[in-house]
């Protein structure tokens, strides 16, 4: 997942896109601020990445697995959900609908 958002990150931030990553830790040692930001930078993590350490994002939005891609418009409603990893181009699609809608 990190890979193909990297990419739509890179491609269409300049168009208004923003990107931000969201860890939901599972377990205790995964709550590290450290530990997050080493692992952003080992996996050259290029857009923002927000710590929900006690699931305020996860449960808002309803997420029950990782990982779950949300595009959200500048509104804030939810236009597109996926679990899991693929369906890269309906999501890209998607992205370049809501830049075209402004939104």
């Amino acid at each position: 997942m990190i890979p193909q958002l990297r990419v739509w990150h890179d491609r269409y931030r300049e168009a208004g896109l923003v990107v931000v990553g969201v860890h939901s830790p599972e377990f205790f040692w995964e709550k590290s601020r450290d530990r997050v930001t080493a692992a952003t930078k080992r996996l050259d993590v290029r857009y923002a990445v927000v710590m929900d350490n006690d699931g305020a994002i996860w449960n808002r939005y309803g997420v029950r697995a990782w990982p779950t891609t949300l595009l959200v418009d500048k509104k804030g409603i939810v236009r597109y959900w996926h679990i899991g990893e693929g369906d890269y181009e309906d999501g890209e699609a998607m992205i370049r609908r809501l830049l075209a809608e402004g939104g």
